[in-house]
């Protein structure tokens, strides 16, 4: 069992929003039985807002991966610059190339996790990533049950606040006439994955529905997302509040936060819904959500497929034609399993 009390750890992880979001339970164990120890965390500027205020990190170290520092000789003097705190472990919990060799370049005394099979002769223990048998977060943990932890109890994804975040959504909300009594419903209809996105008529027909119901109905997602709200918007029958592209990642979460529901496709905010405790209904494919669904029994996962052949990467399934589309989820499965949530967390 490897001695995580009294040292400096440092962990390297430079993933997607919803991977970052993910890791939190990781870190809430580390953190337990790391006792005395300095935990500095390494990820992608772009998304650090998901760990900037994690009580389980002591330093957050941002790298722009996809700017300035996107070349191996940046991360190399990212790495030299990080090998002068002298970490006793680092735990690399990725292993992608970047990653991987972000983490041999800052040679650590003990250099543990997963890795690139280039980099693996530099790790003194080498943990599978188990993508077979785990729910991603549950994955993430798995690397702690492997150095010898048996104690990984968590309290599920975590994405803490700060009072700026909050008062950013709150004064958004306060713009857009929406007040302290309101009841809203969160969209996120976009994703990265176009086959991941049910089509837009159909969420503004369910967002009409909850309008109809006296909810006041909010659009998120990013700037990448405009567009397709933008046609759900111009086909609804009431006028929503737009929130789409108006947020940092931190705000996006005191946002979503407000929300009594959140009506989702599989995506990063699905992510931070999950980390704000907002029931949720999340709309899956062709990911399989035994492995990347909502971490947590306050949501409804609606599937489009019922045929999932473990081991196969997405975007083979989409390459081999056979998927036949997230927009095979009927209108009203979604407003039913909205309701549904509402009735059960409506005492909240």
């Amino acid at each position: 069992m490897i001695n995580l009390r009294h040292k400096r750890i440092i962990v390297t992880f430079l993933m997607h929003l919803g991977d970052l979001v993910l890791i939190t339970p990781f870190l809430q164990v580390l953190r337990r039985h790391a006792h005395g120890s300095d935990i500095t965390i390494v990820v992608d500027e772009k998304v650090a807002d998901v760990v900037r205020y994690n009580p389980n990190v002591d330093h957050v170290v941002t790298v722009d991966k996809k700017g300035k520092d996107n070349s191996v000789g940046a991360l190399w003097r990212i790495g030299r610059e990080l090998h002068k705190n002298h970490y006793d472990i680092l735990i690399n919990l990725h292993p992608n190339e970047r990653t991987s060799f972000l983490a041999a370049a800052i040679q650590a005394k003990q250099f543990v996790g997963m890795s690139h099979f280039l980099f693996r002769p530099f790790m003194d223990t080498y943990t599978r990533l188990d993508r077979l048998h785990f729910h991603a977060a549950d994955m993430y943990l798995n690397v702690l049950v492997q150095l010898g932890i048996d104690d990984y109890r968590n309290d599920g994804l975590q994405l803490v606040t700060c009072p700026a975040w909050d008062k950013a959504a709150n004064d958004f909300y306060a713009s857009q006439g929406v007040g302290p009594g309101d009841k809203l419903v969160g969209f996120n209809i976009g994703s990265a994955v176009p086959q991941k996105r049910w089509p837009p008529e159909r969420f503004a027909a369910v967002a009409d529905y909850f309008a109809d119901k006296g909810y006041t109905c909010v659009f998120f997602g990013g700037t990448m997302d405009e567009e397709m709200v933008g046609e759900a918007v111009s086909l609804m029958r009431h006028k929503p509040v737009v929130g789409t592209g108006k947020f940092s990642i931190g705000e996006l979460a005191a946002a979503i936060r407000r929300c009594s529901l959140f009506i989702t496709n599989d995506s990063g905010p699905m992510h931070i819904a999950v980390s704000q405790r907002v029931p949720l209904v999340a709309l899956y494919g062709p990911s399989n959500p035994k492995f990347y669904g909502p971490y947590t029994d306050r949501a409804i996962v609606l599937e489009s497929t019922t045929h999932y052949e473990v081991g196969k990467s997405m975007k083979k399934i989409i390459k081999e034609g056979k998927y036949k589309g997230i927009s095979v989820i009927p209108l009203s499965q979604v407003i039913q399993a909205g309701e549904e949530l509402l009735e059960r967390y409506k005492e909240e």
